[in-house]
């Protein structure tokens, strides 16, 4: 009893790691409020550039506990670049331009690249604290530029067939019961899709309308 509660207690921080939100209340309210996938593009590439800052910020001052801010921060940045993937293969998907908005994801995250392997070579004698997640932000950061420099035609492609695979993988997984209740419910939303809109009353036909515009 007394191993299950010392386990319980060291995964609590843990968890509560995980589930830290990596952008502010008022930075959700942005990207929220921008509808334009190029204009999310812009702001995450802010925020990224704000948390690798405050990295530079904290490495510069030999001060207690900033091991935890820097791997916080780098944190952060690795899901903020997961988030511009994610609204680019998005909007590329939707057949959204959004040429304008990967250019300054490259042009940044070039810049960014650079500043991350500077801290590596440097270093920190802490860095052994945030290694990992240093390491997971320069992957990231390499994927997400290769991405961003891709042909848009080739991604959208890309992306289509890989969300046609793990849909297959879905409903390859589920029991016969799911995969009718799913037909049923693709079924039913097709009927309502093919539903013609109506301006008619209820028992009233096309020949009493016109009727009643005459």
């Amino acid at each position: 009893m007394k191993a299950l509660l010392i386990c319980a207690l060291l995964a609590a921080p843990l968890a509560a790691q995980q589930q830290r939100d990596y952008l502010t209340v008022d930075e959700s309210d942005q990207i929220r409020e921008a509808q334009d996938p190029n204009e999310r593009l812009a702001l995450y590439i802010h925020f990224a550039r704000q948390r690798l800052s405050q990295v530079d910020h904290w490495l510069a001052k030999e001060k207690p506990g900033r091991s935890i801010l820097i791997h916080d921060a780098l944190d952060d940045y690795s899901n903020i670049i997961d988030a511009i993937d994610t609204v680019a293969d998005d909007a590329l998907q939707r057949r959204v331009d959004i040429k304008v908005g990967l250019a300054a994801v490259a042009t940044a995250e070039s810049e960014m690249l650079l500043g991350l392997q500077k801290i590596q070579d440097s270093q920190p004698k802490d860095m052994s604290r945030y290694d990992f997640v240093l390491r997971q932000s320069l992957d990231g950061t390499n994927d997400s530029l290769d991405l961003a420099r891709q042909d848009p035609t080739v991604r959208a492609a890309a992306v289509a067939t890989k969300q046609a695979k793990e849909t297959k993988e879905r409903e390859d997984a589920m029991t016969p019961t799911e995969r009718d209740a799913k037909k049923a419910e693709e079924a039913k939303a097709e009927k309502e899709k093919k539903k013609a809109p109506t301006l008619l009353r209820p028992g009233e036909t096309a020949k009493d309308q016109q009727k009643d515009q005459q």
